[in-house]
Protein backbone atom coordinates (compact mmCIF):
# COMPACT_ATOMS: atom_id res chain seq x y z
CA UNK A 1 0.00 0.00 0.00
CA UNK A 2 3.06 2.05 0.37
CA UNK A 3 3.91 4.25 3.39
CA UNK A 4 5.92 7.24 4.46
CA UNK A 5 9.40 7.62 3.28
CA UNK A 6 12.40 6.74 5.75
CA UNK A 7 15.35 6.69 3.21
CA UNK A 8 16.10 9.91 2.61
CA UNK A 9 17.00 12.31 5.22
CA UNK A 10 14.51 15.07 5.91
CA UNK A 11 16.70 17.76 6.66
CA UNK A 12 17.67 17.54 2.47
CA UNK A 13 13.95 18.95 2.18
CA UNK A 14 12.82 22.98 2.65
CA UNK A 15 9.43 22.36 2.16
CA UNK A 16 6.99 19.44 3.07
CA UNK A 17 3.64 19.28 1.14
CA UNK A 18 1.17 16.56 0.74
CA UNK A 19 -1.65 16.43 -1.54
CA UNK A 20 -4.87 14.52 -0.28
CA UNK A 21 -6.32 12.82 -3.24
CA UNK A 22 -4.30 10.80 -6.06
CA UNK A 23 -6.42 11.42 -9.00
CA UNK A 24 -6.30 13.05 -12.52
CA UNK A 25 -5.49 16.69 -10.90
CA UNK A 26 -3.54 15.55 -7.60
CA UNK A 27 -1.58 12.95 -9.40
CA UNK A 28 0.38 15.05 -12.29
CA UNK A 29 0.27 18.22 -10.57
CA UNK A 30 2.17 16.45 -7.84
CA UNK A 31 4.11 14.50 -10.06
CA UNK A 32 5.65 18.04 -11.66
CA UNK A 33 6.04 20.30 -8.20
CA UNK A 34 8.40 16.88 -7.35
CA UNK A 35 9.89 17.29 -10.46
CA UNK A 36 10.71 20.78 -10.72
CA UNK A 37 11.62 21.00 -6.87
CA UNK A 38 14.15 19.01 -5.74
CA UNK A 39 14.24 20.60 -2.42
CA UNK A 40 10.84 19.37 -1.53
CA UNK A 41 9.70 16.47 -0.38
CA UNK A 42 6.07 15.36 -1.74
CA UNK A 43 3.30 12.80 0.00
CA UNK A 44 0.62 12.11 -2.58
CA UNK A 45 -2.20 10.08 -0.31
CA UNK A 46 -5.49 8.43 -0.95
CA UNK A 47 -8.04 6.25 1.17
CA UNK A 48 -8.41 3.87 -1.82
CA UNK A 49 -5.33 1.22 -1.76
CA UNK A 50 -5.79 0.05 -5.15
CA UNK A 51 -4.71 3.58 -6.56
CA UNK A 52 -1.62 4.27 -4.37
CA UNK A 53 -0.71 0.52 -5.71
CA UNK A 54 -1.09 1.87 -9.18
CA UNK A 55 0.79 4.81 -8.49
CA UNK A 56 3.52 2.86 -7.31
CA UNK A 57 3.64 0.49 -9.97
CA UNK A 58 4.51 0.27 -13.71
CA UNK A 59 1.17 0.76 -14.82
CA UNK A 60 -0.02 3.93 -13.69
CA UNK A 61 -4.22 4.52 -13.09
CA UNK A 62 -4.40 7.25 -15.57
CA UNK A 63 -2.80 7.62 -18.94
CA UNK A 64 -1.65 11.21 -19.49
CA UNK A 65 1.35 11.64 -21.99
CA UNK A 66 4.49 12.43 -20.82
CA UNK A 67 2.99 11.41 -16.90
CA UNK A 68 4.49 7.60 -16.74
CA UNK A 69 8.35 9.24 -17.70
CA UNK A 70 7.90 11.98 -14.96
CA UNK A 71 6.74 9.63 -11.97
CA UNK A 72 9.64 7.22 -12.76
CA UNK A 73 12.00 10.21 -12.22
CA UNK A 74 11.18 11.04 -9.08
CA UNK A 75 9.05 8.49 -7.62
CA UNK A 76 11.22 6.70 -4.21
CA UNK A 77 13.43 9.98 -4.51
CA UNK A 78 11.47 13.21 -3.52
CA UNK A 79 7.51 11.63 -4.27
CA UNK A 80 5.96 9.23 -2.49
CA UNK A 81 2.56 7.51 -2.72
CA UNK A 82 0.65 6.22 0.21
CA UNK A 83 -2.34 5.87 2.11
CA UNK A 84 -1.57 7.07 5.52
CA UNK A 85 -3.11 10.01 5.48
CA UNK A 86 -2.99 11.36 9.03
CA UNK A 87 0.69 11.01 8.74
CA UNK A 88 0.75 12.36 6.01
CA UNK A 89 -1.14 15.58 7.38
CA UNK A 90 1.16 15.81 10.46
CA UNK A 91 4.37 16.11 8.46
CA UNK A 92 3.75 18.54 6.15
CA UNK A 93 3.41 22.20 6.28
CA UNK A 94 1.14 22.62 2.97
CA UNK A 95 -1.67 20.55 2.33
CA UNK A 96 -3.00 20.06 -0.86
CA UNK A 97 -7.16 18.64 -1.01
CA UNK A 98 -7.54 17.57 -4.51
CA UNK A 99 -11.34 15.11 -3.98
CA UNK A 100 -13.54 14.40 -6.16
CA UNK A 101 -16.33 17.18 -6.18
CA UNK A 102 -19.52 15.85 -8.49
CA UNK A 103 -22.30 17.76 -8.99
CA UNK A 104 -24.98 16.67 -6.19
CA UNK A 105 -27.67 13.97 -7.36
CA UNK A 106 -30.07 14.46 -4.25
CA UNK A 107 -31.30 16.90 -2.03
CA UNK A 108 -31.14 20.73 -2.51
CA UNK A 109 -29.03 21.56 -5.69
CA UNK A 110 -29.67 18.30 -7.62
CA UNK A 111 -28.08 18.50 -10.78
CA UNK A 112 -26.33 21.91 -10.11
CA UNK A 113 -24.50 22.19 -7.01
CA UNK A 114 -21.36 20.59 -6.46
CA UNK A 115 -21.47 17.82 -3.63
CA UNK A 116 -18.73 19.05 -0.90
CA UNK A 117 -19.14 15.86 1.14
CA UNK A 118 -15.48 14.80 0.28
CA UNK A 119 -14.29 18.23 0.58
CA UNK A 120 -15.18 18.72 4.27
CA UNK A 121 -14.52 15.45 5.46
CA UNK A 122 -10.98 15.60 4.84
CA UNK A 123 -11.12 19.15 5.91
CA UNK A 124 -12.39 17.32 9.30
CA UNK A 125 -9.73 15.02 9.17
CA UNK A 126 -7.27 17.51 8.95
CA UNK A 127 -8.54 19.35 11.73
CA UNK A 128 -8.60 16.58 14.01
CA UNK A 129 -5.14 15.17 13.46
CA UNK A 130 -3.14 18.63 12.69
CA UNK A 131 -0.31 18.87 15.22
CA UNK A 132 0.24 22.68 14.07
CA UNK A 133 -0.61 25.29 11.72
CA UNK A 134 -1.04 24.45 8.34
CA UNK A 135 -1.81 25.84 5.12
CA UNK A 136 -4.66 24.05 3.12
CA UNK A 137 -4.91 24.08 -0.75
CA UNK A 138 -8.39 24.03 -2.53
CA UNK A 139 -6.97 22.06 -5.46
CA UNK A 140 -10.62 20.59 -6.30
CA UNK A 141 -12.81 22.64 -8.60
CA UNK A 142 -15.72 24.67 -5.94
CA UNK A 143 -18.36 27.41 -5.39
CA UNK A 144 -17.17 30.88 -4.42
CA UNK A 145 -16.61 31.47 -0.92
CA UNK A 146 -16.07 27.71 -0.61
CA UNK A 147 -12.67 28.60 1.13
CA UNK A 148 -14.32 30.68 3.71
CA UNK A 149 -16.97 27.58 4.84
CA UNK A 150 -13.87 25.30 4.94
CA UNK A 151 -11.81 27.64 7.67
CA UNK A 152 -14.71 27.86 9.30
CA UNK A 153 -14.62 23.77 9.59
CA UNK A 154 -11.15 23.89 10.69
CA UNK A 155 -10.77 26.28 12.84
CA UNK A 156 -13.39 24.76 15.19
CA UNK A 157 -10.62 22.40 16.38
CA UNK A 158 -10.17 22.97 20.06
CA UNK A 159 -6.47 23.28 20.43
CA UNK A 160 -6.23 26.84 18.92
CA UNK A 161 -4.30 25.42 15.57
CA UNK A 162 -4.32 28.13 13.00
CA UNK A 163 -5.73 27.23 8.92
CA UNK A 164 -4.87 29.36 5.90
CA UNK A 165 -7.05 28.23 3.16
CA UNK A 166 -5.39 29.20 -0.40
CA UNK A 167 -7.60 28.85 -3.45
CA UNK A 168 -5.09 27.31 -6.20
CA UNK A 169 -7.66 25.95 -8.87
CA UNK A 170 -5.53 23.87 -11.97
CA UNK A 171 -6.47 24.58 -15.66
CA UNK A 172 -5.55 21.47 -17.09
CA UNK A 173 -6.61 20.30 -20.09
CA UNK A 174 -6.58 16.41 -20.02
CA UNK A 175 -4.12 14.86 -23.04
CA UNK A 176 -1.73 17.83 -22.66
CA UNK A 177 -1.39 17.84 -18.73
CA UNK A 178 2.02 17.98 -18.25
CA UNK A 179 2.86 20.33 -20.37
CA UNK A 180 0.37 22.74 -18.76
CA UNK A 181 1.46 21.94 -15.46
CA UNK A 182 5.59 22.84 -16.94
CA UNK A 183 4.40 25.64 -18.57
CA UNK A 184 1.58 26.82 -17.77
CA UNK A 185 0.04 30.22 -19.29
CA UNK A 186 -0.61 31.34 -15.26
CA UNK A 187 -0.67 29.95 -12.17
CA UNK A 188 -3.75 31.54 -9.74
CA UNK A 189 -3.90 31.89 -6.36
CA UNK A 190 -6.38 33.21 -4.12
CA UNK A 191 -5.39 34.11 -0.05
CA UNK A 192 -7.14 36.17 2.41
CA UNK A 193 -5.96 39.63 2.37
CA UNK A 194 -4.83 39.67 6.39
CA UNK A 195 -1.16 39.32 6.73
CA UNK A 196 -1.50 35.62 7.89
CA UNK A 197 -3.07 35.62 4.25
CA UNK A 198 -0.35 37.48 2.89
CA UNK A 199 2.21 34.88 4.14
CA UNK A 200 0.56 31.94 3.01
CA UNK A 201 0.13 33.37 -0.71
CA UNK A 202 3.73 34.31 -0.62
CA UNK A 203 4.52 30.74 0.69
CA UNK A 204 2.60 29.08 -2.22
CA UNK A 205 4.09 31.53 -4.65
CA UNK A 206 8.12 30.44 -3.71
CA UNK A 207 6.84 26.80 -4.53
CA UNK A 208 5.54 27.55 -8.10
CA UNK A 209 8.74 29.96 -8.71
CA UNK A 210 11.17 26.71 -8.65
CA UNK A 211 9.62 26.91 -12.28
CA UNK A 212 6.98 29.29 -13.40
CA UNK A 213 8.10 32.60 -14.05
CA UNK A 214 6.70 35.27 -11.46
CA UNK A 215 5.66 36.66 -14.00
CA UNK A 216 2.62 34.00 -15.01
CA UNK A 217 1.85 33.97 -11.19
CA UNK A 218 -1.52 35.98 -10.45
CA UNK A 219 -2.33 36.62 -6.79
CA UNK A 220 -6.28 37.55 -5.84
CA UNK A 221 -8.22 37.48 -3.08
CA UNK A 222 -9.95 34.04 -2.67
CA UNK A 223 -13.18 34.92 -4.05
CA UNK A 224 -12.05 35.87 -7.31
CA UNK A 225 -9.83 33.00 -7.63
CA UNK A 226 -12.79 30.30 -6.59
CA UNK A 227 -14.91 32.30 -9.23
CA UNK A 228 -12.35 32.75 -12.27
CA UNK A 229 -11.61 28.64 -12.36
CA UNK A 230 -15.73 28.09 -12.86
CA UNK A 231 -15.36 31.27 -15.47
CA UNK A 232 -12.49 29.88 -17.81
CA UNK A 233 -14.15 26.77 -17.81
CA UNK A 234 -17.96 28.26 -18.78
CA UNK A 235 -16.00 30.01 -21.45
CA UNK A 236 -14.20 27.59 -23.16
CA UNK A 237 -17.39 25.17 -23.00
CA UNK A 238 -19.28 28.40 -24.55
CA UNK A 239 -17.36 28.54 -27.30
CA UNK A 240 -18.08 25.05 -27.99
CA UNK A 241 -21.39 25.11 -28.12
CA UNK A 242 -21.39 27.96 -29.75
CA UNK A 243 -19.31 26.26 -32.91
CA UNK A 244 -21.94 22.98 -32.20
CA UNK A 245 -24.60 25.44 -32.80
CA UNK A 246 -23.67 26.74 -35.89
CA UNK A 247 -23.27 22.98 -37.15
CA UNK A 248 -26.62 22.85 -37.37
CA UNK A 249 -27.33 25.33 -39.33
CA UNK A 250 -24.30 24.80 -41.71
CA UNK A 251 -26.31 21.46 -42.29
CA UNK A 252 -29.26 22.74 -42.84
CA UNK A 253 -27.78 25.80 -45.42
CA UNK A 254 -24.64 23.73 -46.82
CA UNK A 255 -22.21 25.92 -45.36
CA UNK A 256 -18.92 24.39 -44.35
CA UNK A 257 -18.73 24.48 -40.24
CA UNK A 258 -14.59 24.13 -40.98
CA UNK A 259 -14.84 26.97 -43.29
CA UNK A 260 -16.62 28.84 -41.31
CA UNK A 261 -14.31 28.25 -38.16
CA UNK A 262 -11.49 29.11 -40.39
CA UNK A 263 -13.02 32.44 -41.46
CA UNK A 264 -14.03 33.45 -38.02
CA UNK A 265 -10.37 32.48 -36.09
CA UNK A 266 -8.66 34.61 -38.59
CA UNK A 267 -10.02 37.36 -36.14
CA UNK A 268 -7.33 37.98 -33.39
CA UNK A 269 -10.67 39.61 -31.10
CA UNK A 270 -11.95 35.86 -31.43
CA UNK A 271 -9.06 33.34 -32.56
CA UNK A 272 -9.16 29.75 -33.47
CA UNK A 273 -8.81 27.69 -30.36
CA UNK A 274 -12.09 25.67 -29.33
CA UNK A 275 -13.94 26.39 -32.63
CA UNK A 276 -13.93 22.55 -33.67
CA UNK A 277 -17.40 21.39 -34.09
CA UNK A 278 -17.70 17.86 -32.59
CA UNK A 279 -20.37 15.86 -31.08
CA UNK A 280 -20.25 17.70 -28.11
CA UNK A 281 -17.60 18.54 -24.97
CA UNK A 282 -17.30 15.67 -22.09
CA UNK A 283 -14.98 15.13 -19.61
CA UNK A 284 -15.10 16.10 -15.49
CA UNK A 285 -15.10 19.96 -15.53
CA UNK A 286 -16.99 21.39 -18.18
CA UNK A 287 -20.59 20.43 -17.15
CA UNK A 288 -20.00 20.05 -13.68
CA UNK A 289 -18.47 23.62 -13.39
CA UNK A 290 -21.09 25.82 -15.45
CA UNK A 291 -23.92 23.81 -13.54
CA UNK A 292 -22.23 24.82 -10.20
CA UNK A 293 -21.92 28.33 -11.66
CA UNK A 294 -25.66 28.31 -12.82
CA UNK A 295 -26.84 27.25 -9.03
CA UNK A 296 -24.67 29.87 -7.99
CA UNK A 297 -26.44 32.15 -10.28
CA UNK A 298 -29.79 31.11 -8.83
CA UNK A 299 -28.81 31.01 -5.11
CA UNK A 300 -28.28 35.02 -5.85
CA UNK A 301 -31.01 35.48 -7.64
CA UNK A 302 -29.70 36.10 -10.97
CA UNK A 303 -32.13 34.32 -13.07
CA UNK A 304 -31.22 35.69 -16.37
CA UNK A 305 -27.25 35.32 -15.95
CA UNK A 306 -28.36 31.09 -15.02
CA UNK A 307 -30.60 31.02 -18.14
CA UNK A 308 -27.63 32.39 -20.28
CA UNK A 309 -25.55 29.94 -18.69
CA UNK A 310 -27.93 27.18 -18.57
CA UNK A 311 -28.14 27.07 -22.56
CA UNK A 312 -24.46 26.50 -23.08
CA UNK A 313 -25.19 22.75 -21.20
CA UNK A 314 -28.65 22.51 -23.28
CA UNK A 315 -26.88 22.69 -26.41
CA UNK A 316 -24.44 20.14 -25.61
CA UNK A 317 -26.75 18.17 -24.92
CA UNK A 318 -28.56 18.76 -28.04
CA UNK A 319 -25.92 17.76 -30.26
CA UNK A 320 -25.61 14.69 -29.08
CA UNK A 321 -28.96 13.65 -28.98
CA UNK A 322 -29.16 15.13 -33.00
CA UNK A 323 -25.86 13.15 -34.14
CA UNK A 324 -27.62 9.68 -32.63
CA UNK A 325 -30.72 10.91 -33.82
CA UNK A 326 -28.95 11.27 -37.44
CA UNK A 327 -27.05 8.04 -37.10
CA UNK A 328 -31.05 6.37 -37.11
CA UNK A 329 -32.52 8.59 -39.70
CA UNK A 330 -29.76 7.94 -41.93
CA UNK A 331 -30.05 4.17 -41.87
CA UNK A 332 -33.86 4.25 -42.95
CA UNK A 333 -35.11 5.20 -39.26
CA UNK A 334 -34.43 1.82 -38.05
CA UNK A 335 -31.30 0.59 -36.73
CA UNK A 336 -32.97 -2.71 -33.96
CA UNK A 337 -30.53 -5.83 -34.71
CA UNK A 338 -28.13 -3.29 -36.22
CA UNK A 339 -24.56 -3.54 -35.35
CA UNK A 340 -22.81 -0.35 -34.75
CA UNK A 341 -19.33 0.68 -34.13
CA UNK A 342 -18.21 3.40 -31.93
CA UNK A 343 -14.30 4.32 -32.57
CA UNK A 344 -13.61 5.97 -29.16
CA UNK A 345 -15.01 6.08 -25.90
CA UNK A 346 -12.60 8.43 -23.91
CA UNK A 347 -14.12 11.89 -23.96
CA UNK A 348 -11.15 13.26 -25.75
CA UNK A 349 -7.71 11.77 -27.23
CA UNK A 350 -4.92 11.17 -25.37
CA UNK A 351 -6.38 10.56 -22.57
CA UNK A 352 -8.48 7.89 -20.88
CA UNK A 353 -11.07 9.71 -18.92
CA UNK A 354 -14.55 8.82 -19.90
CA UNK A 355 -16.50 11.17 -17.16
CA UNK A 356 -19.18 13.01 -18.98
CA UNK A 357 -17.83 11.25 -22.70
CA UNK A 358 -20.12 11.96 -25.55
CA UNK A 359 -19.92 8.23 -26.40
CA UNK A 360 -21.83 6.92 -23.50
CA UNK A 361 -24.65 9.31 -24.39
CA UNK A 362 -24.99 8.85 -28.11
CA UNK A 363 -24.83 4.83 -26.90
CA UNK A 364 -27.54 5.30 -24.63
CA UNK A 365 -29.96 6.81 -27.69
CA UNK A 366 -28.82 3.95 -30.11
CA UNK A 367 -29.32 1.03 -27.51
CA UNK A 368 -32.62 2.70 -26.87
CA UNK A 369 -33.62 1.58 -30.48
CA UNK A 370 -32.17 -2.11 -30.02
CA UNK A 371 -28.86 -1.48 -31.98
CA UNK A 372 -25.86 -3.82 -30.98
CA UNK A 373 -23.06 -1.94 -29.92
CA UNK A 374 -19.60 -2.43 -30.35
CA UNK A 375 -16.77 -0.22 -28.57
CA UNK A 376 -13.22 0.14 -29.83
CA UNK A 377 -10.88 2.96 -27.67
CA UNK A 378 -7.22 2.47 -27.58
CA UNK A 379 -6.67 3.31 -23.80
CA UNK A 380 -9.81 2.97 -22.29
CA UNK A 381 -9.85 -0.28 -19.72
CA UNK A 382 -13.06 -2.97 -20.59
CA UNK A 383 -13.83 -2.35 -16.83
CA UNK A 384 -14.31 1.69 -16.95
CA UNK A 385 -16.54 1.25 -19.70
CA UNK A 386 -18.96 -1.14 -18.12
CA UNK A 387 -18.62 1.25 -14.76
CA UNK A 388 -19.63 4.15 -17.38
CA UNK A 389 -23.00 2.27 -18.73
CA UNK A 390 -24.25 1.69 -15.13
CA UNK A 391 -23.15 5.09 -13.63
CA UNK A 392 -25.23 6.60 -16.99
CA UNK A 393 -27.90 4.23 -16.70
CA UNK A 394 -27.46 4.12 -20.61
CA UNK A 395 -28.53 -0.04 -20.77
CA UNK A 396 -31.40 -0.88 -21.87
CA UNK A 397 -33.55 -1.95 -19.24
CA UNK A 398 -33.52 -5.03 -17.88
CA UNK A 399 -30.48 -6.17 -19.43
CA UNK A 400 -26.92 -7.33 -18.72
CA UNK A 401 -23.71 -4.93 -20.20
CA UNK A 402 -22.55 -7.84 -21.94
CA UNK A 403 -26.42 -8.46 -23.49
CA UNK A 404 -25.87 -4.89 -24.54
CA UNK A 405 -22.46 -3.83 -26.04
CA UNK A 406 -19.65 -5.49 -27.11
CA UNK A 407 -16.09 -3.79 -26.32
CA UNK A 408 -13.32 -4.82 -29.19
CA UNK A 409 -9.35 -5.05 -28.78
CA UNK A 410 -8.89 -4.98 -32.29
CA UNK A 411 -10.49 -1.88 -34.59
CA UNK A 412 -10.75 -4.13 -37.44
CA UNK A 413 -12.92 -6.66 -35.23
CA UNK A 414 -14.86 -3.85 -33.69
CA UNK A 415 -16.07 -3.16 -37.48
CA UNK A 416 -16.10 -6.24 -38.96
CA UNK A 417 -20.54 -7.17 -39.57
CA UNK A 418 -20.98 -3.43 -38.73
CA UNK A 419 -23.66 -1.49 -40.91
CA UNK A 420 -22.00 1.81 -39.34
CA UNK A 421 -18.90 3.35 -37.56
CA UNK A 422 -19.25 6.25 -35.82
CA UNK A 423 -15.88 8.55 -34.66
CA UNK A 424 -16.59 9.31 -31.47
CA UNK A 425 -13.34 10.66 -30.38
CA UNK A 426 -10.34 12.56 -32.49
CA UNK A 427 -7.61 10.08 -31.93
CA UNK A 428 -5.25 10.30 -34.49
CA UNK A 429 -4.24 6.75 -34.93
CA UNK A 430 -7.94 6.32 -36.33
CA UNK A 431 -7.28 8.74 -39.32
CA UNK A 432 -4.44 6.50 -40.25
CA UNK A 433 -6.81 3.28 -40.34
CA UNK A 434 -7.49 1.12 -43.37
CA UNK A 435 -11.23 1.93 -44.22
CA UNK A 436 -10.86 0.61 -47.67
CA UNK A 437 -10.61 -3.18 -45.46
CA UNK A 438 -12.94 -2.04 -43.14
CA UNK A 439 -15.60 -1.42 -45.80
CA UNK A 440 -15.24 -4.87 -47.12
CA UNK A 441 -15.92 -6.69 -44.06
CA UNK A 442 -18.60 -4.22 -42.91
CA UNK A 443 -22.50 -4.88 -43.93
CA UNK A 444 -23.65 -3.01 -47.40
CA UNK A 445 -24.70 0.12 -47.24
CA UNK A 446 -22.13 0.93 -45.47
CA UNK A 447 -22.16 4.38 -43.15
CA UNK A 448 -19.53 6.14 -41.55
CA UNK A 449 -20.73 8.81 -38.96
CA UNK A 450 -18.16 11.40 -38.34
CA UNK A 451 -18.42 13.09 -34.71
CA UNK A 452 -15.15 14.96 -34.47
CA UNK A 453 -14.05 15.98 -38.30
CA UNK A 454 -11.39 14.12 -38.55
CA UNK A 455 -10.97 11.31 -41.59
CA UNK A 456 -10.85 12.01 -45.05
CA UNK A 457 -14.41 12.01 -46.33
CA UNK A 458 -13.61 12.32 -49.82
CA UNK A 459 -11.83 9.64 -49.73
CA UNK A 460 -14.29 7.44 -47.73
CA UNK A 461 -17.03 8.27 -50.55
CA UNK A 462 -14.92 7.24 -52.95
CA UNK A 463 -14.58 3.80 -50.99
CA UNK A 464 -18.23 3.31 -50.88
CA UNK A 465 -19.35 4.65 -47.90
CA UNK A 466 -22.26 6.74 -47.21
CA UNK A 467 -20.97 9.61 -45.25
CA UNK A 468 -21.86 11.92 -42.84
CA UNK A 469 -19.74 14.42 -40.33
CA UNK A 470 -20.87 17.50 -38.02
CA UNK A 471 -21.47 20.48 -39.81
CA UNK A 472 -21.02 19.59 -43.01
CA UNK A 473 -23.24 20.03 -46.71
CA UNK A 474 -23.44 16.22 -47.25
CA UNK A 475 -27.06 14.93 -48.07
CA UNK A 476 -28.14 19.23 -48.37
CA UNK A 477 -30.90 19.54 -51.03
CA UNK A 478 -29.30 22.99 -51.94
CA UNK A 479 -25.62 22.44 -53.46
CA UNK A 480 -25.16 25.54 -54.87
CA UNK A 481 -26.80 29.37 -54.07
CA UNK A 482 -28.26 29.31 -57.69
CA UNK A 483 -30.24 26.32 -56.25
CA UNK A 484 -32.21 27.79 -54.08
CA UNK A 485 -35.69 29.21 -55.15
CA UNK A 486 -37.91 31.06 -53.06
CA UNK A 487 -41.71 30.94 -53.07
Amino acid sequence: MGSLNNEVKDGQFKTKICCIGAGYVGGPTMVTIALFCPDIKVHVVDINPKQVARWNSDKLPIYEPGLDEAVKKVRGKNLFFSTKIDEAIRECSIIFVSVNTPTKTYGVGAGRAADLKNWELAARNIAKVANGSKIIVEKSTLPVRTAHSMRKVLMANDRGIDFQVLSNPEFLAEGTAMTDLAKPDRVLIGGMTTPEGNKAVEALVKVYEHWVPSANIITTNLWSSELSKLVANAFLAQRISSINSISELCEATGADVQEVGRAIGKDTRIGKRFLNASVGFGGSCFQKDILNLVYLCESFGLKEVAEYWDQVVKINDHQKLRFARKMIRSMFNTISGKKITLLGFAFKKDTGDTRETAAVYVAKHLLAERAKVTIYDPKVEYEEIVRDFSYYKALTPGKEFKECVTVAEDPYEAVKGSHAIAIMTEWDAFKTYDYEKMYQSMAKPAFVFDGRLILDHKKLLDIGFIVYAIGKPYGVKYKNMDDLRFE
